[in-house]
């Protein structure tokens, strides 16, 4: 329906939007709101350079990108209008918070630690899972860890799409048109919307 169309884009511009004004910013490659399977749309982005490190500041604005699309959708609808289209965008930032806290150290509250012994099957060679080896004060202090950090990089695209609405509203509205836009396109769109700012200031 024109509703679910209009819900998409402003999801899919809100993950391209916030992308833009991360400091570890990735290219914006394509923005669509056709579906391709069990996505309604999507938003792809490329690194400007591959790595096989990946830092802390890349995680977190990994999870604020990927929050994007809910936030965009609660600013323009409200809490109780947000939509189902974020379930993949949350399992993400949670597995990558979760894996920040319990294996890569990056929580200073819980320390250079790994938590959980990983289960591999050396000759099948997969992980099949964690066992817990800490008590449940601990798995206590992880879960409310991970919520922290998510719940910190949601605040953080809520703030950069409010302080841009103008470059939401826009790229919604393209999509809208378009369906499909590429990395070109947004460029100029982004770039259109910054010099209306100029004029109007």
């Amino acid at each position: 329906s024109d509703k679910d169309k209009k819900l998409t884009a402003y999801h899919e511009a809100g993950h391209a939007v916030v992308s833009k004004f991360l400091p570890t910013q990735t290219d914006v490659k394509e923005v669509s709101i056709i579906p391709r399977g069990w996505a309604l749309g999507v938003t792809w982005t490329r690194p400007k350079s591959e790595k096989l490190h990946v830092s802390r500041e890349k995680l977190l604005a990994r999870i604020a990108m990927a929050l994007g699309g809910r936030a965009a959708e609660e600013i323009v609808y409200g809490p109780d209008k947000i939509g189902t289209g974020a379930s993949q965008d949350l399992q993400n930032v949670t597995s990558i918070a979760k894996k920040m806290v319990t294996e890569w150290g990056m929580s200073e509250k819980m320390g250079n630690l790994a938590y959980g012994k990983s289960q591999e099957n050396v000759f099948m060679g997969r992980d099949f899972g964690h066992q817990k080896d800490y008590s449940e004060e601990i798995a206590s202090e992880i879960d409310k860890e991970i919520k922290r950090i998510v719940d910190e990089q949601y605040a953080r695209a809520i703030k950069l799409l409010t302080d841009n609405r103008d470059m939401l509203d826009r790229l919604a509205n393209e999509l809208l048109e378009r369906e499909t836009i590429d990395e070109a396109e947004f460029g100029e769109i982004m770039e259109e919307v910054i010099s209306q700012r100029g004029q109007i200031g």
